[in-house]
């Protein structure tokens, strides 16, 4: 049966529409198992009326117009129920339901199976014997196994609007969920991203002619380091410099030793040049993709997308144009940073990517240029995208396709809404980010990405309170020499000077290994990583400090953060390290000074041990992005579990307030590092908690500093109070809703005023 499954499953999939699909599994399963009748029904969104949308041995025209109410009959009661239901004697049943127009009434054997996506019920499939038959065990698992087939199908059909000529009464709004990747909403039409080279279909083939690859290939780089050059000149002035960097990190890339070399070298043992790429490409782009930090993860898709452009060149002098409508929404299975980029800034009004989060380049990116983007659409139709109406809706990560006229008219109403919200909001650039009371809070900068010319939101950043600086060791093949560390933390230090610049320690290993320090581990979550490769290899973690001491030589305002610490010891170890450091340095005549040290707290043993570290540090930071997986055991990149991830869980804000009261023991500050600080409704839970500082990427600034100037310290401290008795997220976050919204900020978490 299991071939027969395989034979079904292949056949529904290649269908060209829902209709066609539906037809061939009611003809397939009727056969596999012979029964009398296979037919599927659709549950209304609106009604929730169970719809004959397919039939094999019902009367063909009551499909598509016999509906059953909801809870009604059979097929009801397994909606209802959501599990299977398997009657040798259907009439006999009390919830057995006579519906004459389908001529069924008969039939006695009936099986239903409930079809579910999401947790929710999309409709049954239900084969019906006319003799009495309960369905054996294989046959009950084998049409269950084909309505979860069914299930993504209907989903896929929903998107593209099909459902609504299955069923009788779809009238609602129908949209598709993702995740917010840069709030904001915006109404245009789909101009698809497709991938301009298929790198990898590329085959392996032998070359005679080596030199003249290798002429191909360092062309086709030229070429494509030339395309990126120019981008980021025509967005010059449209993104703040520190997004300039993005551009700086690809062509960084391309210029560097690894990849180039590592091409050149397969041409010359006999590759061909398009070959050569993909086997280089496909190396750096799977140790991006086997890491745990999202931000460093989604990488890959920037190598892949470097990796196809140099592809084009390589097969084509002559890339193809595209031509962008006024209203441009970029769609794509997986929208690059480029070819975001590529699109007119006025013309260009909102992105959405089948794949990617937050943290994805092109996410980072359009909210720089203050786009709307939707991310990780999973049941996105890309290939019918082109040229379709569309509204999304970045702060829910909703994507409507063909809205209907009400929903069309009510989403112009909040752009017009939103439009005028952010214009008040520009209103408090330069102004202090205190609260009403007077109570400064800092708002710093994450990033990993500052370059020379840095002048992002100089009024607004009280300097760096994250630099990651990881990626100068992601893109060489072998660890950057201390002069080359030096010089790139003393661009950073000197972009922020006089404010203080926080520099994180390398956090590889495990999950984040580097191209020439491979670990390959069972569970890289809990493996070697961050401060545990740094003690067991002093060697790179001396010559990193001492590149920073030496980078703030004269400066004075570095400080030094030590990542996923779990106990005391790592930090007298590290402490130790870094006196070395500079003694050495001071031997050798370079004035250095001692930096603040500080620690993250992202492992729950450091949140139970807070007070002992507090004692041993200068300050405190919390990344809550790895403290919540930790605590809630979530990985939020896994689709399965993604929506139990919530830093509002009532369980991280009682692991922050014991980090702050543990931290107050010793007078050290404490700063919030991770997502939560840039959420506005989180902002008066971390200041009401007593937290002294947040850092959180560019774009979030405005809206959070709004939130600071908009509440006193002793409001904030009640909410907090209330909210640390909370035991559910969800209520966590509409009593923080309801908050903003009595303030009249309900436009900075939603759309509209």
């Amino acid at each position: 049966m299991l071939d027969t499954l395989h034979r079904i499953v292949k056949e529904v999939n290649a269908a060209p529409d829902l209709g066609k699909a539906l037809a061939t599994i009611v003809t397939l399963v009727k056969q596999a198992i012979s029964c009398d009748v296979c037919s599927v029904y659709l549950t209304d969104a609106d009604s929730r009326a169970n719809v004959l949308a397919a039939s094999d041995g019902l009367r063909q025209e009551a499909v598509g117009k016999v509906a059953l109410p909801p809870g009604r009959g059979l097929v009801g009661l397994v909606a209802e129920r959501a599990e299977p239901l398997n009657i040798g004697d259907a009439p006999s049943h009390p919830r057995y339901l006579r519906v004459t127009e389908t001529g069924e009434t008969h039939y006695r054997g009936f099986l239903g199976v409930p079809i579910i996506q999401n947790r929710k019920v999309l409709g049954v499939l239900v084969v019906r014997q006319e003799a009495l038959r309960e369905f054996t065990d294989d046959e009950v698992t084998f049409v269950f196994t084909l309505a979860a087939q069914l299930a993504g199908a209907i989903t896929h059909a929903q998107a593209s609007g099909e459902l609504d000529t299955l069923t009788t009464r779809s009238r609602g709004a129908r949209y598709l969920e993702g995740r917010p990747g840069s709030t904001g909403v915006s109404i245009g039409h789909g101009v698809v991203a497709y991938r301009m080279a298929d790198l990898e279909a590329i085959p392996d083939r032998n070359t005679d002619d080596i030199a003249a690859e290798c002429a191909a290939f360092r062309a086709a780089v030229s070429a494509v380091e030339d395309d990126l050059s120019k981008l980021k000149v025509r967005l010059s002035g449209e993104i703040p410099a520190e997004d300039h960097a993005l551009f700086d990190a690809l062509l960084l890339m391309l210029g560097g030793d690894t990849l180039v070399t590592e091409t050149v070298d397969l041409i010359k043992q006999g590759q061909w040049a398009p070959g050569a790429l993909r086997q280089s490409i496909d190396a750096h782009a799977q140790v991006f993709e086997s890491m745990e930090d999202v931000y460093l993860r989604e990488r890959a898709s920037d190598v892949r997308d470097l990796g196809r452009r140099i592809l084009m060149h390589l097969q084509s002098d002559s890339p193809q144009h595209i031509e962008y409508p006024t209203d441009t929404i970029l769609v794509g299975e997986e929208v690059s940073a480029v070819q975001l980029a590529e699109v007119p800034s006025e013309r260009l009004v909102g992105v959405v990517s089948a794949t990617g989060s937050s943290s994805s380049h092109v996410a980072i990116l359009a909210r720089a240029m203050g786009v709307p983007a939707v991310m990780g659409v999973s049941d996105l139709p890309v290939g019918r995208m082109e040229n379709r109406e569309l509204i999304i809706d970045g702060y829910r990560g909703r994507v409507y396709i063909a809205p209907t006229p009400a929903v069309r008219i009510e989403y112009e109403r909040l752009a017009e809404e939103e439009r005028a919200l952010t214009a008040e909001a520009e209103g408090l650039r330069g102004l202090p980010a205190e609260s009403t009371d007077g109570v400064a809070f800092p708002l710093f900068l994450n990033t990993g990405l500052v370059n020379e010319n840095n002048s992002v939101y100089s009024d607004d950043f009280a300097g760096i309170g994250l630099y990651r600086t990881e990626l100068p060791f992601m893109v060489r093949d072998r660890f950057p020499a201390e002069s080359v560390q030096v010089m790139n933390y003393r661009r950073v230090l000197e972009a922020f000077s006089p404010r203080p610049v926080i520099l994180r320690t390398l956090d590889i290993g495990g999950d984040k290994p580097l191209p020439y320090f491979p670990v390959e581990e069972q569970n890289p979550f809990l493996g070697w990583r961050g401060v545990r490769i740094s003690l067991a290899h002093p060697e790179i973690f001396l010559t990193q400090v001492r590149a920073m001491l030496r980078a703030a030589v004269d400066l004075d305002n570095l400080q030094i953060m030590l990542p996923m610490i779990s106990g005391v010891t790592e930090v007298d170890e590290l402490k130790m390290l870094i006196k070395r450091a500079h003694d050495e340095l001071v031997e050798e005549g370079y004035a250095v000074s001692m930096p603040s040290i500080g620690v993250m707290i992202e492992v729950p043993s450091a949140v139970y041990m807070v007070e002992e570290l507090a004692r041993r540090v200068d300050f405190v930071s919390v990344g809550t992005n790895d403290l919540t997986q930790y605590l809630l055991a979530v990985d939020r990149n896994n689709s399965r579990v993604a929506e139990l991830y919530d830093d509002l869980h009532p369980a991280v804000l009682r692991a922050l307030d014991q980090v702050v009261r543990g931290a107050r023991e010793f007078n050290r500050p404490v700063g919030v590092c991770g997502e939560l600080a840039g959420n506005p409704l989180a902002t008066i839970l971390l200041m009401g908690l007593g937290v002294d500082s947040l850092s959180m990427s560019a774009g979030g600034v405005m809206k959070v500093k709004w939130v600071v100037r908009s509440f006193s310290v002793s409001r904030a401290r009640q909410l907090v109070h209330a909210a640390l008795r909370m035991e559910d997220p969800q209520q966590v976050r509409r009593f923080m809703e309801s908050a903003l919204e009595d303030m009249g900020l309900g436009g900075l978490f939603r759309p509209g005023r």
